[in-house]
């Protein structure tokens, strides 16, 4: 018998930025598969800052989407670029509680629904689930992907508090609540350690095989030139901060050990384009670094499957996350630098697939030695690079079975 799910999730198609609209967009696909029909709650498009319209169509017509109307503080509610701080609390689309809640509970009273499944990292979308959970009785999946607090955030205090209430009334309340890292997880087992070791399960990111079958199509016949290496999505100034690898680029750069002939370094819409040209221009590496804007999703996956590297940066303060995009690097078959602290689950992960290409992202002397090693083993053509059967465990479709089993524990015990 089909079973029904309600998933609130403020990041969905047509947005662009979040690797969260890939995972619910997938999640909500695949169900479909495992005897799940899910409709999906989330805001109407125009909310959005950016959209893109090419993964639309990607929606299964099995999928029901209900959007309403929310609007962002910071943009919609600010008079000269200013607005009360209690218009962005616990985010600044706490106003998509307004309508996402009535409209969540007369969907429920029209359609028999199962389970109620709500996805972070907007603290607004557990609330939304929260008050519908609370008149609905529905038993209640919590999506934390990463953690809501940590040791230093949220900064401001009064939105640590917010988001420190939301985190423990969404853990106390929720049936099972699923992040994307062993660590997270382990942390707040030892965060919430009156709750069953039960509460909690790691569902990761991945990637979607019928997008790479897509992208393939879009590769462009071998290239000549300089080694490629790219990093694609978000590349923030703190947790993921290249200031060590332009170092380590400018000093092998006048060392004249790498040159424009030699390496092309593409960073693809990281989203602080201002930030990384200035320190670009500071250490002199405009003729080896680009900046590229974003791109469609297929078309990104084509560069990763091109190019002859893959970049990943991420700050030993995230060693208990994973980049979203690593699984789709495995999927690309592509070597992979990953500038991470060894000790974390991203550079664990990578080894359990049998990738060593591994510096410390804040130390310039590891990245020098590691990148010469790099580009000399592409040359040589003997970089390592995942196989399709070790990144196939990754992939959307079976971590939405993972998801689809979940469920059934939940519903089974409710």
């Amino acid at each position: 018998m089909v079973k029904r799910v309600l998933m609130v999730a403020f990041h969905f198609p047509p947005v662009v930025g979040s690797s969260g609209v890939q995972r619910t967009l997938k999640f909500s696909t695949y169900l479909l598969d495992h005897g799940w029909e899910p409709t999906v709650l989330t805001v109407s498009p125009w909310a959005y800052r950016n959209t893109r319209d090419d993964q639309l169509a990607e929606i299964p017509d099995g999928v029901r989407v209900i959007r309403t109307w929310a609007l962002d503080s910071a943009r919609h509610l600010s008079f000269r670029g200013s607005y009360p701080s209690i218009l962005a609390q616990p985010d600044v689309w706490c106003s998509w509680w307004l309508s996402a809640v009535p409209i969540g509970l007369a969907h429920l009273r029209r359609s028999k629904t199962d389970l109620i499944w709500s996805t972070y990292p907007f603290p607004t979308a557990h609330l939304v689930a929260a008050t519908i959970q609370r008149f609905s009785k529905l038993p209640w999946v919590a999506d934390f992907r990463d953690m809501m607090v940590e040791d230093d955030y949220p900064t401001d205090p009064r939105v640590r508090k917010n988001y420190s209430t939301i985190e423990a009334a969404t853990v106390s309340r929720a049936a099972r609540v699923v992040v994307t890292a062993p660590r997270t997880k382990a942390i707040y087992a030892g965060r919430y350690a009156n709750e069953s070791s039960n509460k909690w399960a790691v569902i990761r990111n991945g990637y979607d095989e019928e997008n790479f079958r897509n992208a393939q199509s879009l590769v462009s016949s071998a290239r000549k030139g300089p080694i490629r290496l790219v990093h694609s999505g978000l590349l923030y100034p703190s947790e993921r901060d290249p200031t060590c690898f332009f170092e380590a680029l400018s000093e092998l750069q006048d060392e004249g050990s790498i040159d424009a002939s030699r390496l092309e370094v593409t960073l693809r819409a990281t989203g602080h384009d201002a930030h990384h040209a200035q320190l670009i221009e500071r250490y002199g590496i405009s003729a080896l670094v680009k900046l590229k804007p974003g791109i469609g999703y297929d078309e990104a996956l084509a560069e990763m499957l091109s190019v002859d590297g893959l970049l990943i940066f991420q700050a030993s303060n995230c060693n208990h996350q994973i980049p979203a995009k690593l699984y789709e690097y495995f999927r690309a078959g592509r070597p992979v630098l990953a500038l991470t602290d060894p000790a974390g689950d991203t550079a664990q992960t990578l080894l359990e697939a049998g990738l060593s290409s591994i510096a410390s992202l804040d130390s310039k002397a590891s990245i020098k030695s590691l990148l010469m090693q790099f580009i000399q083993s592409i040359e040589n053509d003997t970089a390592l690079s995942v196989d399709c059967e070790m990144a196939a465990q990754y992939s959307r479709r079976n971590q939405t079975a993972e998801l689809a089993k979940l469920f059934n524990e939940v519903v089974s015990r409710s």
